[in-house]
């Protein structure tokens, strides 16, 4: 038997057909939805006079629109466009018999936190979902990937999905990473190394030291930004911490079940002569804490420089960091640690994580949020908020000056009320720094939720070293 990747071998394991022009017809294990890609699917389940085809492997949670205060069950607290959609997913949950964590749920949260969380996710597996940063659950060793409103509804009324077998592309951090440095820096730091079209055509495994160093929240942070890569998954072979982490939670393999999952899950890891298409190899030594500058993930730099200037780049990518400089309102040589700062933005899909909540509480500490400044957090599901509560972080952000909030999306993306006034300037924990990502004209500068809680102290980009 030839050497195989794991991508490889979970693709195997779900193949049901391949055509012979390549198309491909693979079994999906766990389908997750939300409020705003599945009305359609669901839609059209009813015109065509058809089920849900596996109910209980579909599992749906209301998070991008639903607001983040008190109240909120209230259709009033929401937009128009929101309360309907929401409202939908509702109806939708109920009519077909799936699995379903409405707003009043304290399970309720950002769907890719929830998966895992619950134990929906599971090493091997095939996770879709409509959004593109379902990619996160390629933590666990799954292989996950955003689908479209149409992929949604093919997978709810067939349980298979259609597609063309990726690349494979391994991205190794070796070493280990220096103080201050995280799992955010290191998939920001991959992503301006290969830029966003880097990974286009692949699926990247995460491996190296400084990868199986990091717990499953850090993991799960890398994955996320794959899809920002542009690679169609991001993967990290599944070992101990994985299976620990898994062991115990509501939909995780009970009893026999669970040594009968853990011999498949053992075999879940990239054979040692396996074929790679495309290899990125980054010391863990060399990467520092960061900041995007620019409007897309892959402008970013250490907080230790500055602006770069347009006439640096070559190409169509001088025009776009001209376009991007004036979007931004920077001066190319301008040193990152002299950007002020509005607004600060903890949580998302990528960074709203007891861990992450941990890190930036750590900071705070103490400390107070500079005058003037807007700062939330945003837990990524009702039992982070719990949690972050009984550890008394939720008043370490309180005496701070921050919004201790309700679980949700949030600030992440503009599509409910946390949003970015125009020409407001955010430093955010999320995984997107588009034009108007965050808000109408808003400015994004991402990074990790530490050197997020420095800004929010400093009122400006600050390196979390010196403010240790």
């Amino acid at each position: 038997m030839s050497p195989k990747t794991l991508y490889d071998k979970i693709w195997d394991a779900h193949l049901a057909h391949e055509a012979e022009d390549g198309t491909c017809l693979i079994y999906i294990d766990r389908h997750l939805v939300h409020e705003v890609t599945s009305p359609q699917a669901f839609e059209g389940l009813r015109m065509a006079g058809r089920t849900v085809r596996a109910p209980d492997k579909t599992i749906a949670v209301p998070d991008h629109n639903v607001p983040t205060t008190e109240g909120r069950e209230n259709p009033e607290a929401m937009t128009e466009d929101s309360r309907i959609q929401v409202a939908a997913l509702d109806k939708n949950a109920t009519d077909f018999g799936i699995h379903y964590y409405p707003v009043s749920d304290v399970r309720q949260g950002i769907v890719h936190i929830v998966g895992p969380e619950q134990g929906w996710t599971l090493p091997g597996m095939t996770v879709v979902c409509g959004d593109s940063h379902t990619a996160t659950h390629g933590a666990f060793g799954a292989l996950a990937h955003g689908i479209g409103t149409s992929e949604v509804e093919h997978v709810l009324a067939t349980q298979t999905l259609i597609q063309r077998k990726a690349k494979n592309m391994k991205v190794e951090i070796t070493g280990k990473l220096n103080p201050g440095v995280t799992a955010k820096d290191i998939t920001l730091s991959v992503i301006g190394a290969t830029g966003t079209a880097g990974g286009t055509g692949y699926v990247i495994e995460y491996c190296g030291e400084a990868i199986r160093e990091l717990s499953m929240e850090g993991r799960m942070t890398v994955c996320n930004m794959a899809i920002e890569g542009g690679a169609r998954a991001g993967l990290i072979a599944p070992d101990e911490r994985t299976f620990e982490y898994i062991k115990g939670r509501p939909h995780a393999p009970k009893a026999g079940q669970w040594e009968q999952a853990m011999e498949w899950w053992k075999t879940l890891y990239s054979d040692d002569d396996a074929q790679w298409d495309k290899v990125v190899t980054i010391r863990g030594e060399d990467i520092a804490p960061v900041v995007t500058w620019g409007t897309s993930p892959e402008d970013v730099l250490p907080i230790t420089e500055a602006v770069p200037a347009p006439e640096s780049f070559k190409g169509g990518k001088v025009d776009a960091v001209r376009r991007a400089l004036d979007y931004m309102g920077l001066t190319p040589g301008q040193k990152l640690t002299d950007i002020e700062i509005d607004t600060v933005f903890i949580g998302s899909c990528t960074n709203g994580r007891i861990e992450d909540l941990r890190a930036a509480a750590g900071v705070l500490k103490g400390k107070k949020v500079k005058e003037g400044m807007r700062a939330m957090v945003v837990p990524g599901s009702g039992l982070v908020r719990a949690q972050a509560e009984e550890e008394g972080l939720a008043d370490i952000f309180r005496e701070a000056g921050f919004e201790w909030r309700l679980a949700g999306c949030s600030m992440c993306l503009a599509m409910n009320p946390d949003q970015l006034a125009p020409g407001e300037r955010c430093a955010s924990t999320s995984n997107r720094n588009f034009e108007g990502r965050q808000g109408y004209k808003g400015r994004t500068h991402l990074m990790s939720p530490a050197m997020a809680a420095a800004a929010a102290v400093t009122g400006h980009l600050t390196d979390i070293r010196d403010l240790a």
